[in-house]
């Protein structure tokens, strides 16, 4: 089980819940703290004007409200703001945002009743999903729309997933003995007035994206194998000069991929000796995409890190408007709900992501462009020339959906629109950048799909199982199990799809060893 509210929550721990199906528990001294926090803001916002609380919200914030208008008022905001549109989010992604959500609450400034702490902690566990809807928030209030659609299923009146079916909240609550949450205080604000929705996307685009970095690794000392490139540029010695921590770290992750490799051929004994031929059969140098790609896969190693540790740090942060602060005895307005950390890092992840599809895409062509190769039948073709295609199709596949990445990878951080009567002058649009960085994290995993059918074909074409590198052989072994060897021409898509949900599932077998080595080593 993961414990929350005890210590910061970790990615590692947040994919346990997700991706694991570990159970998710509240610290007892953090529920404390919650109950404190909320009975403190119950007493000090009887005669006090407080945002949210006894006035109107946004620009309307001028207009008091009646003390017996106050529960109403949280209803009111919850109904009038579930306006979202387009598709409800993925399971996953719904799931990693409550997540996120009760993590702000268990920091104990939210003035919220402890009862939502616990209904949100059932409904994680239990994998009640709410209908939150991709289109609504711009990220700078918060994601007030997905976050209404949040709270219009913890009052019991929205739609949820259960069981893969969408079902009215309250007959879901009913089945499983679960009560509806009440309006205290401010719970209708709470809910919604948060990053909670671009962060737990964010959270999600991490994992995975991580994942397409190790395959994207994989598939690259692959190619470098089939093509019987040189091992020089991956060395320690010629790395270790470019002083970029994640350059080296791929480099280091690529050597140890290639252990043992029959393929990969040392320059020294080839090249390093005296030559009588004018013109060399052997290409000197690899192409940038076989013999760069620690400085290309480099950069995209510390954007990812550096990404984590401030999706991380939003994960564990407080982002409610206003800021409930017992210990000092005082409410705090501001605007810690604006999206603009999460906003940028998840641009530069969707950029980073686009470029390991060019990179992959790249690739493939390399391999099946016989006039560049000089090695493999023209697009990988087991059959017979002219008459079968082989990977021909599947190409076109790849091509345009690194297009379509290429195009989606135009900044959200920088695209503010002016709203909700230019109160919200300046927003984030955190919500779309983190929407728009999964779609081209799913794009990269089909690119990387059409990329493996074609290593796997021209190992076949080479009959040079048994001189891989045995990290490179277990990835044949694997996937062949679920895609065989073709010469025939058949229809592919199936087969996309289905290498898709492996590469999405899995990483490389006995990636674990080299990583563990990666985490333990430093540029020197």
């Amino acid at each position: 089980m993961v414990v929350l509210g005890s210590k910061a929550l970790s990615l590692e721990e947040v994919h346990r819940v997700l991706f694991e199906g570990e159970e998710l528990v509240l610290d007892e001294s953090a529920i404390q703290n919650v109950k404190d926090n909320f009975a403190f803001l119950k007493t000090f916002a009887a005669k006090k004007l407080i945002y949210g609380i006894n006035t109107g919200f946004g620009p309307m914030a001028q207009y008091r409200i009646n003390e017996e208008d106050t529960h109403q008022l949280q209803y009111n905001l919850i109904r009038s703001h579930s306006s979202g549109a387009g598709k409800c989010l993925a399971p996953i992604l719904t799931k990693s945002l409550m997540i996120a959500r009760l993590s702000s609450f268990m920091q104990g400034f939210s003035g919220v009743h402890p009862d939502m702490a616990f209904l949100l902690r059932d409904m994680i566990n239990h994998n009640i999903h709410p209908c939150v809807y991709e289109h609504g928030g711009v990220g700078a209030s918060g994601d007030l729309v997905q976050l209404a659609h949040l709270a219009h299923a913890l009052i019991g009146e929205g739609n949820v997933m259960y069981e893969e079916k969408v079902r009215p909240a309250a007959e879901v609550f009913a089945q499983l003995g679960l009560k509806p949450i009440e309006v205290h205080v401010r719970e209708g604000l709470a809910v919604i007035n948060g990053t909670s929705a671009m962060t737990g996307i964010a959270l999600v685009n991490i994992i995975e994206a991580r994942k397409l970095l190790i395959w994207s690794c994989a598939l690259s000392a692959l190619i470098n194998e089939v093509v019987e490139a040189f091992d020089d540029h991956l060395s320690y010695e010629l790395n270790v000069v470019k002083k970029h921590t994640g350059q080296n770290k791929i480099a280091e992750i690529m050597r140890g991929m290639l252990k043992g490799s029959h393929m990969i051929r040392h320059r020294p004994d080839h090249l390093y000796k005296e030559l009588e031929e004018e013109i060399f059969k052997d290409k000197v140098q690899e192409y940038y995409s076989l013999r760069c790609v620690p400085q290309i896969l480099g950069p995209i190693y510390d954007t990812l890190t550096h990404a984590e540790t401030v999706v991380v740090g939003e994960l564990n942060s407080v982002s409610d408007n206003p800021v409930v602060d017992h210990r000092h005895q005082n409410v705090y307005h501001g605007g810690n709900f604006h999206g603009d950390y999460i906003s940028l890092e998840m641009d530069k992840v969707k950029i980073a992501m686009t470029k390991l599809s060019m990179l992959s895409e790249r690739q493939l062509n390399y391999l099946l462009n016989d006039k560049l190769n000089h090695k493999f039948p023209p697009f990988m073709n087991l059959g017979k020339l002219g008459f079968n295609f082989g990977m021909q199709g599947v190409q076109f596949t790849a091509t345009s959906t690194v297009a379509e990445n290429q195009t989606l990878s135009f900044p959200m951080y920088v695209h503010s629109i002016p709203n909700n009567n230019d109160n919200q002058d300046i927003v984030s649009m955190g919500c779309n950048a983190a929407q728009m960085t999964y779609k081209v994290i799913e794009n990269t995993f089909e690119v990387l799909s059409v990329q493996v059918m074609t290593l796997l074909q021209a190992i076949d074409y080479l009959e040079c199982q048994d001189r891989l590198a045995g990290f490179s052989g277990k990835i044949y072994q694997d996937i062949r199990a679920i895609f065989p060897k073709f010469i025939e021409d058949a229809p592919r898509y199936a087969d996309v799809q289905r290498i898709k949900t492996y590469l999405m599932r899995n990483e490389p077998a006995g990636v674990e060893r080299i990583v563990e080595k990666r985490q333990t080593s430093s540029v020197q």
